[in-house]
């Protein structure tokens, strides 16, 4: 799905925005909401680089569900889809 393909230690992930309801019935629009922390990697790098010309495993593979630092990374768009691109130290879980 992915036309971005990304660097190093970097992964682009699709944020995953939902409705927010409150407990009182109030329908909170997405506009009015803080910025999303949740979604699904859609593409990996190869790897950070070690000092031994080698690459770093990476901890995440595409489809894992991850909740990300809320200011990091860039936000770009491509073909109309907002994506997040991180390095993998900013995701801070894989959500099971």
């Amino acid at each position: 799905m992915s036309k971005v393909h990304p660097l190093d230690d970097r992964v682009v992930v699709k944020p995953t925005e939902k409705e927010e309801v409150r407990p009182s019935g109030i329908i909170i629009p997405k506009t009015a909401q803080a910025k999303a922390t949740e979604g699904i990697v859609i593409a990996i790098g190869e790897g950070r680089p070690l000092q031994d010309g080698e690459r770093g495993k990476m901890s995440l593979k595409i489809g894992d569900r991850v909740i990300y630092a809320r200011y990091g990374g860039t936000e770009v768009v491509v073909d109309d889809v907002k994506l997040v691109i991180l390095r993998e130290p900013d995701v801070l879980a894989i959500k099971e």
